[in-house]
């Protein structure tokens, strides 16, 4: 697994426009909420730009960097030596949420010093952004499985990925008192919810019930991608 993981984040690296992005985007991001941030709108900020960034960052990249792999027959190579199948998969992955939490808490770190209003239970939010980063993994694995290329991977990601974004927003706007258990279920309902209460503090008793339908969707995605998954190009 480290192996593929070091040679694909080298590979990602000498990607000109991936670097570029990596750095810009979060220092970009850090500056307007130096310039506008607030403590009082701080945990929904927070929400909405985790779960847009490693939509992004991690959804969107993972999904297109497995089917790019699968398409130079690079996946059909790994797969013929002794590294088993969920190695391979791991190898390829891990960079991309790598650099995607490293932006994350760049981001998060501007947000905090703009906002005077640090996240009050910083180890709940790493928790909830490291779930929100597996129920995305789960969703590019099993997405993946029906992306026939990279190109093709700009048109299968945006079904989940406005979803996702839809039902984040849909909270932050309404808020968690109608429909609560629909809101919390709902892909991506439960982790901004928990980056929410991790940011401005409040009952945690619920925590729990929040980060369970995180982890369900990532073991879903995993399943998926099990029945779904191929390692040589798709037609």
């Amino acid at each position: 697994m480290f192996p593929i993981a070091a040679a694909e984040l080298k590979m990602l690296v000498r990607n000109r426009l991936v670097a570029v992005c990596a750095i810009l985007i979060p220092l970009g991001l850090g500056l307007v909420f130096l310039v506008q941030g607030s403590a009082d709108g701080a945990p929904t900020i927070a929400a909405l730009q985790i779960m847009l960034m490693l939509a992004m960052g991690v959804y969107v990249t993972a999904t297109t960097t497995l089917a790019a792999r699968r398409q130079t027959l690079f996946l059909k190579r790994l797969r013929s030596g002794s590294v088993s199948d969920g190695s391979i998969l791991a190898g390829l992955v891990a960079p991309i949420a790598i650099i995607g939490l490293v932006q994350v808490l760049i981001v998060l770190t501007a947000l905090s010093v703009s906002a005077g209003a640090p996240p009050v239970n910083v180890a709940l939010l790493l928790v909830a952004i490291l779930a929100t980063e597996a129920m995305f993994v789960g969703f590019a694995l099993a997405t993946a499985g029906v992306t026939n290329s990279p190109e093709h991977a700009q048109v299968t990601t945006l079904p989940l990925f406005f979803v996702v974004l839809g039902v984040a927003l849909w909270i932050t706007l309404t808020g968690t008192e109608d429909l609560a258990w629909l809101k919390r279920v709902l892909p991506g309902g439960g982790a901004t919810q928990l980056i929410m209460t991790s940011w401005a503090g409040g009952d945690l008793s619920g925590v729990l019930l929040l980060l369970l339908p995180t982890l369900a969707w990532a073991v879903v995605g995993v399943l998926a991608a099990r029945a779904m998954f191929k390692w040589e190009p798709r037609a």
